[in-house]
């Protein structure tokens, strides 16, 4: 049966050409993005920036993002510079994809994630027939990652989503990869999947807190967590690879999302593993943590 590590992991992502994390401190973070920088909030960066003026001419921000009142979101951009409104091209190895100032505070990607698709890499090897399940995929970064070893099933409740997925792999020339781009609700498409007897190599899942369907259906990841897990499960083998599940803006340990996996994959071998996700400073070495996950591997 699967072990559970207690002790906890941390998964930590260094900046790239096209990323990094500037500076961090009294609850906001400044990160660059390409050729444009922006401010947003960080409720996690306790300490003080280490440096003195985020406004000198060679780090100032092209915009901050300024939170709504209510805790559950809202907000808007503040721009000091111009920033193309249609978004600009970045990359991560071979994947090309656009990044934007969206009315949810983040860039089209998420930069933390950047560790993980290195992980689910190393996980399959050289295999270039594995099958995998990409759970809110959103804009496919994580899923293009993951066409270079065989099929990858991108779900995602949101349309728009799943578009600039699509034109985020004509902009890799990964269009011609055997991707399924599927517009659908994560745990009704999961349960059907298991109706279906389908079985994969590996999954990866980043649920919100609260979300909705594309036919009005609720999410809430107290509450719905267990039985995504539970068929999710289902869909794997002794001969799978992985799951990989990460939850932001939650209070909850990692240890409490393990503790979940651990009972779902008692049945199969390997190890459940938890931590956090943090991106490291440009130069500093200081940690910002931003995500908790917990993950099963077969070896």
């Amino acid at each position: 049966m699967a072990e559970l590590i207690h002790q906890p992991v941390l998964l930590t992502g260094d900046g790239w050409a096209d990323y990094g994390l500037v500076d961090s401190g009294a609850g906001r973070k400044l990160e660059r993005y390409g050729d444009y920088r922006f401010i947003r909030p960080e409720p996690q960066a306790l300490w003080q920036p280490r440096m003195a003026d985020w406004d000198a001419p060679h780090i100032a921000s092209h915009g901050e993002f300024v939170p709504g009142a209510d805790e559950d979101g809202g907000g808007r951009w503040n721009y000091t510079k111009p920033v193309p409104r249609d978004g600009w091209p970045l990359s991560w190895g071979d994947v090309k994809f656009t990044a934007q100032c969206t009315p949810f505070r983040h860039l089209g990607f998420f930069p933390d994630m950047a560790p993980v698709w290195g992980w689910m890499g190393q996980q399959l090897g050289e295999r270039s027939d594995a099958s995998t399940l990409n759970l809110f995929g959103y804009t496919g970064v994580g899923t293009l990652a993951l066409s270079q070893y065989g099929p990858v099933t991108h779900v995602d409740a949101s349309k728009k989503s799943v578009a600039q997925a699509r034109v985020n792999a004509a902009l890799s020339g990964m269009e011609s990869r055997p991707v399924r781009w599927i517009v659908d609700d994560a745990a009704k498409f999961t349960a059907r999947e298991v109706r279906r007897g389908k079985r994969y190599d590996g999954i990866i899942m980043d649920p919100p807190k609260f979300g909705r369907g594309p036919d009005g259906e609720v999410w809430r990841l107290e509450e719905h967590l267990p039985g995504l897990i539970h068929d999710a499960r289902q869909l794997l083998d002794e001969n799978s690879r992985f799951l990989f599940l990460t939850v932001y803006a939650v209070r909850m340990s990692s240890l409490a999302i393990a503790g979940l996996l651990d009972e779902a994959f008692a049945g199969l071998p390997g190890y459940v593993e938890h931590g956090d996700l943090a991106v490291r400073e440009d130069g500093a070495g200081r940690m910002l943590p931003t995500a908790i996950f917990a993950r099963w591997r077969r070896d």
